[in-house]
């Protein structure tokens, strides 16, 4: 597959699908509140602990350190963020590892028929690499979740060696989301006074350089913001986040994902989903736990972010009762599975198939509690 029978493969397959533009702005006038799913309620847990809604199945992908099916690569530890490519007539999905060191990232090659194909390594030597994301020419955006760390540049095909991007700054990433028509690449930044971050690229397609800005605004959980260049983006000896006064201070930046004129991103210390739109440039809040009436929020630990055609939200829990929840484009918020016997891993991961009609997710630390004890999964089913 060429360049560009790739890039118009993953925008008809991947974000650029995504119809962001079913939220309306009412459904943002306030952040949104449990009620009944469009999947009805969960099932008793499967023989692999997951509770899920009915006509929907699942099956164990790969466990580290144990070879995946079908192949004699053996699946690293600390399963985290990952992402799916269309690969010929089947896909790929790519997974972080968050280890200290060794790091890295891996992918899974999947044939038209959802069989295992082939795994391999697509990055080594790095460290923490926690989430990261898509771009629409291919690529697979690997961050480590370190004090000044890198974003690299990876190639879920595989054959070609990760190129480490200094040029989006370096600070502790987590995920990143490209935005095709501003051109810009939105980053999350893993701190408790932390930031919001955009890469505009010299050259789009190629992330060697350009310019690296961050969001300004105050403390409001809403209204209009702007950005300002980040004046040294090596972040030494004044870390990126302190370099702009007035800019945007946020708990905990986690899972970010681009959608049809919208970017939307989590923060962990306030369990917030938050809205960034692009065309009007400003914020609002898809979900606060905190904001939630008439009983228990069931959204808490919010991490990892994905999305479908269909406008819904997947929110993945690090910790919580091991969920990964949607928020509707009307406003529900609702539990999609539920995890058993695993309450000291966390959710990780959560991507689509090109076709929507598989997702892919991680236990980072599975039954066991420990990093070597990850667990990928597939849920397959009638997704809207």
């Amino acid at each position: 597959m060429d360049r560009r029978t790739l890039l118009r493969a993953t925008v008809v397959n991947g974000a650029a699908a995504f119809a962001g533009s079913l939220w309306s702005s009412a459904a943002l006038a306030a952040p949104a509140q449990p009620g009944v799913g469009p999947y009805g309620p969960l099932g008793a847990a499967d023989a692999n602990g997951l509770q899920l809604p009915a006509g929907f199945t699942g099956r164990v992908v790969a466990r580290s350190r144990q070879a995946v099916a079908g192949t004699s690569y053996t699946w690293h530890d600390a399963p985290d963020g990952g992402a799916c490519f269309p690969a010929g007539t089947g896909w790929i999905y790519v997974s972080n590892s968050e280890i200290t060191p060794g790091g890295g990232a891996s992918a899974v090659r999947f044939d038209a028929d959802g069989t295992i194909a082939s795994a391999y390594r697509i990055l080594s030597g790095t460290n923490q690499n926690c989430a990261g994301g898509a771009t629409p020419w291919g690529t697979w955006l690997s961050c480590e979740e370190v004090s000044r760390g890198f974003v690299y540049e990876t190639y879920p095909q595989g054959g070609t060696a990760a190129v480490r991007r200094a040029a989006l700054g370096r600070f502790k990433h987590e995920a990143a989301a490209a935005d095709p028509v501003r051109r810009v690449i939105y980053l999350t930044e893993d701190e408790t006074t932390g930031c919001f971050y955009r890469f505009r690229p010299t050259v789009w397609g190629d992330l060697s350089a350009g310019t690296l800005e961050v969001l300004v605004g105050g403390t409001a959980t809403s209204g209009p913001v702007s950005w300002a260049p980040v004046p040294d983006p090596d972040g030494s000896p004044t870390t990126t986040r302190q370099q702009v006064s007035g800019a945007k201070r946020l708990d905990g930046g986690e899972g970010c994902w681009y959608a049809d004129g919208t970017c939307w991103f989590t923060t962990k210390g306030d369990n917030r989903v938050w809205a960034y739109d692009a065309v009007g440039q400003r914020i609002d809040l898809a979900y606060d736990d905190s904001l939630v009436t008439g009983g228990t929020a069931p959204l808490t630990g919010v991490d990892n972010i994905t999305g479908t055609r269909s406008g819904d939200l997947y929110v993945a829990e690090d910790g919580g009762n091991m969920e990964i929840n949607m928020i509707t484009p009307d406003g529900i918020v609702t539990p999609f599975l539920r995890i058993t016997g695993q309450g000291s891993s966390e959710i990780t991961g959560p991507a689509f198939s090109p076709d929507g009609t598989r997702l892919y997710f991680s236990s980072q630390r599975g039954t066991s509690g420990s990093s070597s004890g990850g667990i990928t999964y597939e849920v397959r089913g009638p997704f809207r």
